[in-house]
């Protein structure tokens, strides 16, 4: 199975000699293609950190992180740009849509900076847009569409480019429940159907039970690491209830 993520020994330190804290501590895991991946951890796990260092929003203190045999720790200045152009889909809590842009408009925006023509960006974008069932959608602007509509919308605009990884930042935060489980169903069909790899970072057991594995943050440190396995989803949201327990989290924070 082709390895799509590396993480090895990373280290992310923030502050000065005075007042320094230990963000991330010697975290080394990997994810194959096609996997789907969630890491779940209390405010102030580490986590969120994390995501950000792999997203090459912020650098790392120490150690090294691969994405499709890439060294991303080293990537500077427009070589990083590209890099995050054609590795990398991003989808977060509050959707990033541009409101003057219709959701073609909005998806198509990611495919156009790659100068790809017209004819593939229509035929990409009504292929990904049945896919998360919003051709109706297309049309609308952001302030037309419900909060599942509009974070659909934004995972169409993520996948649409086939990065290499996709990086989901609490993706169902902003949505009611039954807007939240209809995501979810798209994001497994997004799995399975179109072997989009994706990394999520939640504090929702409900939503991490849609993930095949489950990696656990506390203190900056991987403290548990699940697998779904052939469990039912209801089986491994037990389990991952179970550790969250352990972790000494607050039940009603994840459910």
């Amino acid at each position: 199975m082709e390895n799509i993520l590396k993480v090895e020994n990373i280290e992310k330190y923030y502050g000065n000699k005075s007042s320094l804290t230990k963000a991330i501590d010697n975290i080394c895991f990997e994810v194959e293609k096609g996997e789907f991946v969630a890491i779940m951890g209390a405010s102030g796990s580490g986590k969120t950190t994390l995501l950000n260092c792999l997203s090459t929003i912020d650098k790392v203190t120490s150690g090294h992180i691969y994405i499709s045999g890439i060294d991303i720790t080293k990537l500077k200045g427009n070589d990083l740009n590209k890099f995050r152009r054609e590795y990398l889909g991003f989808i977060f809590q509050d959707f990033n849509l541009l409101d003057t842009l219709t959701a073609y408009e909005n998806i198509a925006l990611a495919l156009s900076i790659q100068n790809i023509n017209f004819s593939q960006i229509d035929k990409k974008i009504k292929s990904v847009a049945a896919q998360l069932n919003i051709s109706d959608c297309l049309d609308k602007y952001p302030y037309q569409m419900s909060g599942g509509q509009k974070q659909r919308v934004a995972s169409a605009r993520a996948i649409i480019t086939e990065p290499k990884l996709v990086l989901a930042d609490e993706p169902t935060g902003a949505l009611d429940s039954k807007s939240a489980k209809m995501l979810l169903e798209r994001f497994e069909i997004l799995n399975s159907e179109l072997e989009a790899t994706i990394l999520m970072v939640t504090h929702d057991a409900f939503t991490a039970s849609y993930a095949s594995r489950v990696i656990f943050i506390k203190d900056g440190k991987i403290f548990n690491e699940i697998n779904k396995g052939e469990s039912s989803r209801k089986e491994f949201f037990d389990k991952i209830i179970d550790v969250v327990t352990l972790l000494g989290g607050d039940l009603s924070d994840v459910i």
